[in-house]
């Protein structure tokens, strides 16, 4: 059992470190990060509720539906929606990276706890493939849905535009990796692969737009 709690915590708690570490942090800052992380595993329990309860009655069954708007949607708005409330509202941002930290430390926290539950249920097997997809993908939704939520926060202009583009873009990109799993179906790794390395490239350029913009 501390084998497996550890291997579902020890992907997201590494992303984190690696997010937190590239912007230099001050360790004043580390005690808010972790407690978005907790924020984020706590809204585990409603959404996994709503989920099941919309599947339950026969709502959102197809492909398309499921994947954009019950999975992408559902689960990128409510990270949107406490992002906004939980620190757009009450951290103090220096610059535009730090929506990065938070938003990644708030996905973070939701992809461990759901990561916890879902090897408890297949075990141990299944750790390193979520590692290295589910984990890793909630992680740069939430570098996307940070970069804009930095720039909404401190630039002048384009606020509320950058506060749609901070939730948009993630969920069509959340829906989209659902959606190639759901198509490829036991072939899944040749679409989700092309589809990480994609990921990645579009986070890391975010982020160095971040850091350019910061200077």
């Amino acid at each position: 059992m501390i084998a497996l709690i550890t291997a579902a915590i020890a992907p997201g708690l590494a992303l984190l470190s690696y997010f937190y570490l590239r912007n230099h942090y001050s360790g004043t800052t580390i005690g808010f990060i972790l407690k978005t992380f907790f924020v984020g595993a706590l809204l585990v329990f409603p959404v996994m509720v709503l989920q099941y309860a919309f599947l339950a009655e026969g709502y959102f069954i197809q492909p398309l539906l499921r994947t954009f708007i019950l999975y992408g949607f559902v689960e990128e708005f409510f990270k949107w929606f406490l992002l906004y409330i939980f620190t757009y509202q009450h951290a103090t941002f220096t610059k535009r990276y730090d929506g990065i930290v938070f938003a990644v430390s708030l996905s973070l926290g939701f992809a461990t706890l759901e990561n916890v539950f879902y090897l408890l249920a297949n075990g141990l097997d299944a750790a390193l493939g979520r590692a290295i997809f589910p984990v890793s993908s909630h992680a740069l939704y939430g570098v996307i849905m940070g970069y804009y939520f930095g720039r909404s926060k401190l630039e002048k202009t384009g606020k509320y535009k950058n506060l749609l583009l901070a939730l948009l873009f993630p969920v069509l990109l959340h829906g989209t990796y659902d959606y190639i799993i759901i198509l490829f179906e036991m072939y899944f790794l040749f679409g989700t692969i092309p589809f990480m390395l994609l990921l990645w490239w579009i986070a890391i350029t975010k982020m160095k737009r971040a850091h350019q913009l910061d200077i």
